[in-house]
């Protein structure tokens, strides 16, 4: 397992007014530092109180805000504004309800080179869209070395030492329906109680084959046998047999791996010649889900033999 990233995303001007339907009023410096999940409402700094300001949050300016500003003289509000803009660099100032920005707000965020968007929507819709989206965007992450299969809609990450055949395995499940999120390295996100797993985009839908090479999965196998992302379920090690060593066979120990402070149910699967690994993860996914619904196979089948 990697270490943990912490929260900091650059995001283009252009896609991060698409992910919220933005109109972008002025570009500023081109780009967007994310490092801080909350978001500003700044009515207190435009007051004069700058104490406990953190400039690397996102600057909402709702209908109060603005009518505040108004309030004032040309002369006072540009003088407002430039001390709030003077304590930082801000990543960037969104105006709610299409309200029009002031002369002075858009000559001080020029003078900072400071992105400016507006919006239709009410101050408190887009508030709640930017915490959502910045909880995801910004919450914690770590990389692991595996494949995350979709597998009867249970996220199943394949993981073990290089040349167990994990990518191989993969293809036989792709083969029988199953969609492929991630090859070789594996994105995953801590979203409130949930991990969430995907690709880093520039392998994204790409699998390495030894003896074969570089395949695209979506153009070889269609759109059908990828997915974005899916919530890691369930691990499976895939390990090389070793003779002597005892494996679980009843299914009742409940092995566990934690991955950011979250426990994870895990598997360890001994590969040797002649094993369908593809069959046993598919029955491995079945399992999972008749669990998370109540039934357990190996506590009737104790139960039974108790019982006689």
């Amino acid at each position: 397992m990697n270490e943990i990233i912490l929260p900091n995303e650059t995001v283009m001007l252009d896609k991060f007014a698409s992910d919220l339907n933005l109109e972008m009023l002025y570009a500023g410096r081109g780009i967007i530092t994310l490092t801080s999940v909350s978001v500003d409402r700044p009515g207190l700094r435009l007051a004069g109180f700058l104490s406990f300001f953190d400039t690397q949050r996102i600057l909402l300016v709702g209908l109060t805000e603005h009518e505040y500003m108004r309030s004032f003289s040309s002369e006072e509000r540009k003088e407002m504004i430039s001390k709030m803009f003077a304590c930082g660099e801000i990543p960037c100032v969104i105006f709610s309800r299409d309200l029009p920005v002031l002369p002075e707000f858009m000559e001080c965020a020029r003078n900072s080179g400071t992105p400016v968007f507006r919006t239709g929507k009410l101050t408190t819709s887009i508030m709640a869209d930017l915490c959502a989206y910045l909880s995801r965007l910004l919450a914690p992450k770590t990389t692991v070395h595996g494949v995350l299969m979709d597998v009867f809609g249970a996220g199943i990450l394949l993981t073990g030492n290089s040349g167990v055949g994990k990518s191989e395995t993969a293809m036989e499940l792709i083969k029988r329906g199953h969609r492929l999120v991630a090859d070789d390295s594996v994105l995953i996100r801590k979203v409130e109680t949930e991990l969430i797993g995907t690709a880093p985009e520039r392998i994204r839908y790409f699998m390495e084959l030894r003896g074969i090479g570089i395949i695209n999965v979506k153009n070889m196998y269609g759109s059908g046998s990828i997915l974005t992302e899916k919530e890691v379920e369930l691990v499976m090690e895939l390990e090389r047999w070793q003779e002597g060593k005892e494996y679980d066979r009843i299914g009742g120990e409940g092995g566990t791996e934690e991955i950011l402070g979250i426990k994870v149910p895990k598997l360890t699967i001994p590969v040797s010649p002649g094993r369908n690994l593809a069959i046993l993860i598919e029955v491995a996914a079945r399992n999972h889900r008749l669990k998370l619904m109540g039934y357990d196979a190996a506590q009737e089948l104790i139960q039974r033999t108790i019982g006689r």
